[in-house]
């Protein structure tokens, strides 16, 4: 794999990072802007949102530039981001900080998927998305558990300061290792938007919303479940958010590697195992060792899709992959704000704390439908095709010997 996959992964880590590092420091912002824990959950509700909005919108301003010169300028959006959050003197300067940040996150996964899959040969393309996304999934690892630690130990805004210095970074790493690409010739924004009239580029994005959404329902409500359902003390929370990192990596990886090899099927068996665990976990989050095992699983089979239903949309929008593949990115993050949304409903329709893994269950299920639903139209489609093709050959000969009679 290509150095630059490197500089791309640095970067994915310090996104990584910041997206959820401020789950474990709401209590400290909380308390310093003297505001409530749930305005101070605006903060990622926020992000979320600029990550929406962010992607689609960078990646069109960047169709003017060549797509490692767009790299550097998000690079330098998130550290302008991370550093207003640090150095906020109310709490409104702060949520500004927050979506600045957030704009760099969907274009820059969205380009850096695009670059990633140019860097090396075509059969090692899902890996080397794999590769990049793996900063992100490591930041759950280690990234958030330090950043958290940090930011109690020391304040949240150092933790703030220190993303940023991650941000340079990524920026340094980027301008040295990854290679100048022109500007492909004959990029349009017209030209990038005619992706979204192809069906099976939707039918990813709906399965990106739909399987992530899976993941997010359960993990949002992880805390309140593992410690008053499973038993767990407020202080094993941290270890258990360090084994669904775990499980990101490994599925991470193991997504990258069997996309190249078999796409669909990965995803038949991804999103089927993934819709079982999360229906298991009602059941499994009444045992502690149980509920760990599952936390895992969930993170496995959550970002074993990641790859290949990235690599799905560049593949189907292959004319003009850059803005579909950062509108996917965005799906994700639309996919986590949807399942957040209906986990807490159910909760508060007094369905109990494991309700969340039902809601989960379902939605990666209504994924796994239509990811056989793609397959069928595109199997139909290949079909017509080839009647198309033979119907062609007949008429040729068949013509020819007319023009000779």
């Amino acid at each position: 794999m290509p150095l630059a996959l490197l500089a791309l992964a640095i970067g994915a880590f310090g996104i990584g990072t910041t997206e959820f590092v401020i789950m474990g420091l709401l209590p400290e912002v909380a308390g310093d802007f003297q505001v409530t824990i749930p305005t101070a959950g605006y903060l990622v509700t926020g992000y979320a949102l600029g990550v929406v909005i962010g992607a689609p919108l960078m990646t069109v301003l960047g169709t003017k530039v060549s797509r490692k010169r767009m790299l550097m300028v998000l690079m330098g959006l998130f550290i302008a981001g991370n550093v207003l959050s640090a150095v906020a003197p109310v709490f409104g300067v702060m949520l500004m900080g927050r979506v600045v940040a957030s704009l760099a996150h969907g274009a820059f996964f969205g380009i850096g998927s695009v670059v990633a899959a140019d860097l090396v040969a075509p059969a090692k393309k899902a890996g080397a998305i794999a590769m990049m996304f793996t900063g992100l999934t490591v930041a759950n690892v280690v990234g958030v558990p330090m950043g958290t630690f940090i930011g109690q130990s020391i304040g949240w805004r150092t933790t703030f300061l220190v993303v940023a210095g991650l941000g340079v970074l990524g920026l340094a790493g980027v301008a040295k290792l990854v290679p100048e690409q022109p500007r492909p010739e004959g990029v349009r924004l017209r030209h990038e938007l005619a992706a979204f009239r192809n069906v099976q580029v939707l039918l990813a994005m709906a399965m990106t919303v739909l399987g992530f959404g899976g993941v997010f329902a359960a993990i949002t409500y992880i805390t309140p479940m593992m410690t008053e359902v499973a038993g767990f003390a407020d202080s094993s929370v941290t270890w258990l958010l360090v084994l669904f990192g775990l499980g990101m990596v490994g599925g991470n990886l193991a997504g990258g590697k069997f996309a190249d090899r078999s796409l669909m099927p990965l995803l038949y068996v991804s999103l089927g195992a993934l819709a079982l665990v999360l229906a298991l976990f009602t059941f499994t989050a009444h045992n502690k060792v149980a509920a760990a095992v599952s936390i895992v699983l969930v993170g496995a089979l959550g970002f074993a899709t990641v790859p290949p239903l990235q690599k799905r949309v560049l593949d189907q929008a292959s004319g003009a992959p850059t803005l579909a593949s950062a509108v996917n990115i965005g799906a994700f993050n639309l996919g986590n704000a949807l399942a957040a949304w209906l986990g807490g409903i159910v909760i508060a329709a007094g369905f109990g704390l494991t309700a969340p893994n039902w809601v989960g269950a379902v939605l990666a299920a209504s994924a796994l439908v239509l990811a056989v639903l793609s397959s069928a139209l595109e199997r139909r489609d290949v079909r017509r095709d080839s009647r198309i093709v033979a119907a062609s050959a007949v008429a040729e000969p068949a013509s020819a010997a007319g023009v000779r009679h």
